[in-house]
């Protein structure tokens, strides 16, 4: 069945990829009208999410929020479809880096990275970034329920010296590869809530006291790499910019969580910036107000 899903579905990806963008946004808003008022996806979820981390605003800038949140969700939607087939110069130029000399510096000190990041603004084509470096590229990942559609995932990250390990896969294969001599960067997506009996830090994420994962701090310390922040701003439809922050040079030099702390201010800081380019269909909160003695 996940073949045949695979042979079914794929060639309506692909001729979608190879549209050009005027009519790929098109698409995209065609998308918007049957997710948001006719399937209304996740609009529930969203509601609450949004009321939930901005009580003082109006239920109309709620639903502007909100409608200009689905707008781009469909974007990024097309946008990841279009990774398919989108040349490198297109890539390039639609996603560029405000200051690259951030990380750069890393390569002559010799220096793996952590890479953190928030379900903010646009995660799809960060993969480009390898395109400037001589890092080589690991992105921490949850594999999708169908192979076929898994290994195409990865073979499009491939073409960019980037590859795909799951969460289990990350701290061996980081260790082999620091063994090995090899300067790596690895992106963490660290903004999704835990388990909260596994937990091991909880902080107030937007007025919310919420457990968080450390997972990519406690690496960091493990195999001393840098800790680099990237903000994604969206500059127009299509084209985004990241500027760097580095959290940590010397990760072992800071307190327990003050890096994870430090990622979570700046990830609230471009939230209350510009609410709509946030992932607000998950359900981060929903371990809100408790403490991990909640869950023994």
């Amino acid at each position: 069945m996940q073949l045949l899903a695979y042979i079914l579905i794929y060639p309506f990806l692909w001729l979608i990829s190879i549209l050009p963008f005027r009519l790929l946004y098109a698409f995209s808003d065609g998308l918007y009208v049957l997710i948001y008022y006719i399937l209304g996806y996740r609009k529930k979820t969203v509601k609450e999410n949004l009321h939930l981390v901005f009580p003082n605003k109006s239920e109309a800038e709620i639903v502007s929020i909100r409608k200009k949140f689905y707008h781009h969700f469909c974007d990024m939607a097309v946008e990841a479809i279009k990774s398919l087939t989108i040349s490198e110069k297109q890539m390039m130029k639609r996603y560029v880096f405000s200051n690259i000399e951030e990380i750069k510096q890393y390569e002559k000190s010799n220096k793996s990275i952590v890479l953190m990041c928030a379900h903010y603004g646009s995660w799809e084509w960060i993969f480009i970034l390898q395109k400037h470096l001589n890092h080589k590229g690991y992105a921490v990942y949850k594999q999708l329920g169908n192979k076929y559609f898994d290994r195409l995932v990865k073979r499009i990250r491939a073409k960019y010296n980037s590859y795909l390990i799951t969460t289990k896969e990350t701290s061996a294969t980081l260790l082999k590869a620091k063994n090995n001599g090899e300067l790596t960067i690895n992106g963490f997506v660290s903004d999704q809530s835990p388990k909260p009996w596994k937990a091991h830090h909880w902080l107030d994420f937007m007025g919310i006291h919420v457990p968080v994962h450390t997972g990519a701090e406690l690496l960091a310390k493990q195999l001393d790499m840098a800790v680099v922040y990237f903000a994604v701003k969206r500059i127009k439809r299509g084209y985004y910019e990241t500027t760097f922050t580095t959290l940590a040079e010397n990760p072992n030099e800071f307190k327990d969580y003050e890096i994870t702390d430090a990622f979570f201010k700046l990830v609230e800081q471009q939230i209350k910036e510009a609410p709509q380019y946030y992932l607000w269909t998950h359900k981060r909160w929903k371990h809100r107000d408790k403490t991990p003695e909640d869950f023994k």
